[in-house]
């Protein structure tokens, strides 16, 4: 399709560390930024429940995920038990997949990145760019929401030239305390493809934050991708040994 390369800021199933701030002048780029880091920080570990919904069916998947900083993340499914230790190992933009039903690592191709992840409405690309947001675009504030009482910035997000990206634009809105309520991609005639959006805003691990994120198909009504947190922790640290191949077989097994 395009020349470029899929992200997410995935936010959906990684999460904060650094202590809310002001956003000062209000610069767009300053918000997006405060914004990430307040999501994702040193390291996060969690329990997640994915329920994929289609008009006639509906499947739901037990994750346990750990992320490290911007560029590392290991999720594995833990039920039901036909899935269980199906897992995927990201390192800066490079993915590995583990099947324990055939005992096999397979690194993702860049042919591959576009395609579903674990059959829901994420790709595998949305979890390998997960930081080219800031890497790959210029923000501009286009105005102004409200929402519980807070004012909501929203910000609209260009690829930089020539960036590896393939989204046209992406429009986001950021409350005023850095919780990001929705993300919209557009393609690169400015249509848009797909939203994600995140709901039921409560304390958890410490940190105040969407509990339920849902990803939905502009063309595809009654089609969406449901996360549902049931555990958040942020420790300090996570061992590098975690985010390794050999951690993605043995939590496979």
């Amino acid at each position: 399709m395009s020349r470029k390369k899929l992200q997410i800021p995935l936010f959906f199933l990684v999460l904060c560390f650094f202590p809310v701030a002001t956003f000062g002048g209000e610069d767009a780029e300053v918000i997006v930024r405060a914004s990430i880091d307040y999501y994702r920080g040193r390291a996060s570990e969690s329990t997640v429940e994915m329920t994929i919904h289609r008009p006639a069916w509906k499947r739901t998947l037990t994750l346990k995920g750990w992320t490290k900083g911007m560029k590392e993340s290991l999720f594995t499914i833990i039920a039901p038990p036909k899935d269980e230790g199906n897992a995927t190992l990201k390192r800066g933009t490079e993915m590995w997949t583990f099947n324990p039903k055939v005992n096999r690592t397979i690194k993702i191709p860049p042919s591959m990145m576009s395609q579903s992840w674990m059959g829901s409405d994420f790709s595998n690309n949305d979890l390998a760019k997960s930081d080219s947001i800031l890497e790959d675009y210029t923000h501009h504030l286009l105005g102004y929401e409200a929402h519980e009482g807070k004012r909501v910035f929203v910000v609209e997000s260009l690829p930089r030239p020539a960036a590896p990206v393939v989204w046209g634009k992406q429009v986001l809105r950021i409350r005023e305390d850095h919780i990001l309520l929705a993300e919209e991609f557009y393609d690169e005639d400015f249509r848009l493809v797909k939203s994600l959006t995140g709901t039921r805003i409560e304390i958890i691990g410490g940190k105040l934050f969407p509990t339920v994120w849902r990803m939905e198909k502009a063309d595809a009504p009654g089609e969406y991708t449901q996360l549902r947190y049931l555990d958040l922790s942020f420790p300090e640290d996570l061992p590098d040994s975690l985010f390794t191949l050999s951690s993605l077989k043995t939590l496979g097994r």
